[in-house]
């Protein structure tokens, strides 16, 4: 049986993640507060981060660079995109 949870990024009750992300507190507050969809929208968008900036994530100033964008993301707020790209319409 699926767990949901009031979802930071979308405001409404969804499908919640099955196990934390990440341990520590960071991964308990995207548990109890993020959505299967809205993780999943975020993976799609950190990997195109990383693959458009070429990004090392060995490298600490890369890790705090994707977490700001993380929360970003999850707040509503702007994000870096990869130039020129477009989203589909949906």
């Amino acid at each position: 049986m699926s767990r949901s949870v009031f979802c930071r990024k979308y405001q409404r009750q969804l499908d919640g993640l099955d196990a934390p992300p990440y341990p520590g507190p960071k991964g308990q507050d995207i548990y109890d507060k993020v959505s299967k969809k809205a993780w999943g929208e975020w993976l799609a968008l950190q990997t195109m981060l990383i693959n458009e900036h070429r990004l090392n994530v060995r490298k600490p100033e890369t890790r705090a660079y994707l977490s700001e964008q993380m929360d970003k993301f999850f707040d509503n707020e702007e994000t870096d995109r990869a130039e020129g790209y477009v989203p589909p319409e949906e």
